[in-house]
């Protein structure tokens, strides 16, 4: 998420060939949905949830990083705020969270907002 897309000329970064086809799967997320990182490991065929994490962590702002998400559905640390106002403009299904919650935190509907590229993009299975 450190990322900003853009070098200090203005040219779109050169990222690691691995990075590359990560934010790739990234940018492939309809507005809405979510895929987890090993969702986009698997799709690549390549890494882990780890090395995804990795990628997003260090290039991720150059993409839709709140698309890319952990599986438990649980927000970003650090990056909460940032990440629902996303999820409620985009219509991205949530599931409230009870009083017993830590922060009272929602989290990501898993069951209807995982996307495995192969889905309309109208969020229907």
């Amino acid at each position: 998420m450190s990322g900003t897309g853009e070098t200090a000329t203005g040219e779109p970064p050169e990222y690691p060939e691995y990075a590359e086809r990560v934010l790739s799967v990234a940018e492939l997320i309809p507005a809405g949905r979510v895929m987890t990182y090993g969702d986009v490991a698997e799709w690549l065929e390549e890494g882990g949830p780890r090395q995804v994490g990795r990628v997003m962590a260090l290039y991720g702002g150059a993409v839709p990083w709140w698309r890319v998400v952990r599986a438990d559905g649980r927000l970003l640390p650090g990056a909460e705020l940032r990440a629902l106002a996303h999820y409620r403009e985009e219509g991205t299904p949530l599931r409230e969270a009870g009083q017993g919650a830590e922060g009272h935190a929602p989290r990501l509907d898993m069951r209807r907002a995982r996307w495995d590229g192969r889905q309309a993009d109208d969020g229907t299975d």
